[in-house]
């Protein structure tokens, strides 16, 4: 398959993946969103634990920084960088991507949040206010898309594109934050979607573009060594 066919048939599978979220998520403001939130308001809000689980994602913006400081001091000494390294930078930059975007997002779209829990903010268990208030501004109107989980996505479809043996433990950090969110009411399920869309996005591109400037971090390092070493020789 040629780059340039490989390129419009990943490129039409992104615009397949957009529409089926832009989907999914009106479905899931027309009749999910707040029978679920309801739900999690009368029975799951009070349990702790669902409070505790989207914190695995709030640890990835910090180290993201610190990996980017250190591996950019150490791209000072000139060395090429190992696989691990890449993919942990891949996996910082692709956080930050996705971080960026969900900001920008969240001011166009203005959603208010199931709950009060923030500046007063207006909510659908307290006030009953649902919807979207576009440019509207305001931590009381960020709820879509989830940035809790464009972090855990970005950095998980990284791992999981890099590392595929470890992908049952990727899919259960991914779960705990999803399950979290939506136990503890923190987000409605399509603000949880579009943010899983976004980081996913995020971080299958960055992925792609390293690749396209030569390195490959999916593949086995050692190999391409080697079959580099064969054109050399022949």
């Amino acid at each position: 398959m040629s780059n340039s066919s490989a390129a419009a048939r990943r490129v039409t599978a992104w615009l397949i993946a957009l529409a089926v979220t832009i989907a999914v998520v009106a479905a899931c403001y027309a009749w999910l969103d707040r029978p679920i939130a309801f739900f999690a308001h009368d029975e799951l809000r009070n349990a702790a634990l669902f409070a505790e689980l989207p914190k695995t994602s709030e640890w990835f913006a910090a180290l993201a920084l610190i990996i980017v400081a250190v591996l950019g001091l150490r791209g000072l000494t000139g060395r090429p960088l190992s696989k691990p390294e890449s993919v942990a930078l891949l996996c910082a930059l692709s956080l930050m991507a996705a971080a960026a975007v969900k900001s920008y997002l969240k001011f166009a779209f203005g959603r208010t949040w199931p709950e009060t829990w923030i500046d007063n903010n207006a909510s659908l268990m307290r006030d009953g206010v649902y919807g979207f208030n576009f440019f509207h501004g305001g931590r009381g109107y960020e709820a879509f898309p989830s940035g809790h989980t464009a972090a855990a996505f970005a950095v998980v479809t990284v791992l999981w594109m890099c590392y595929p043996r470890w992908r049952p433990l990727y899919s259960l950090i991914a779960a705990a934050v999803v399950v979290g969110l939506v136990g503890a009411n923190f987000h409605f399920l399509s603000d949880i979607i579009a943010g899983a869309f976004i980081g996913a996005s995020a971080g299958w591109i960055a992925v792609l573009m390293w690749q396209a400037g030569g390195a490959d971090v999916t593949g086995d390092a050692r190999r391409a060594i080697d079959d580099r070493g064969g054109k050399a020789r022949g």
